[in-house]
């Protein structure tokens, strides 16, 4: 498996969750950012944003917002579980990159 594919396989479950916050809570910026975040994670995975680790950025600002909102609400989820889903998305691209 390749590294992008670690974010086409994040972006799905990225908006997929932006979804269900949009239908179960009516959440409009739940489903605007994760269009928003999905389709900066689709520019990288298809190198339009150059870059090896541009996608890894894009992941790291994921989990500083998913973090803050979880120290904010302390509700497991979304907040809480889309953390460790993306440092997980993380940690699997930064093995298949270095190793």
């Amino acid at each position: 498996m390749k590294p992008e594919a670690v974010l086409w396989i994040y972006l799905v479950l990225l908006l997929a969750g932006g979804v269900f916050g949009f239908v179960k809570a009516k959440s409009k910026v739940s489903l605007i950012m994760s269009l928003v975040f999905g389709a900066i994670l689709a520019l990288c995975a298809l190198g339009i944003i150059p870059g090896q680790f541009s996608g890894d950025v894009v992941l790291i600002a994921l989990i500083i917002v998913f973090a803050k909102r979880f120290q904010k609400t302390r509700k497991l989820m979304p907040a809480g579980v889309m953390t460790l889903v993306t440092i997980a998305a993380l940690m699997i691209r930064g093995m298949m990159l270095l190793g």
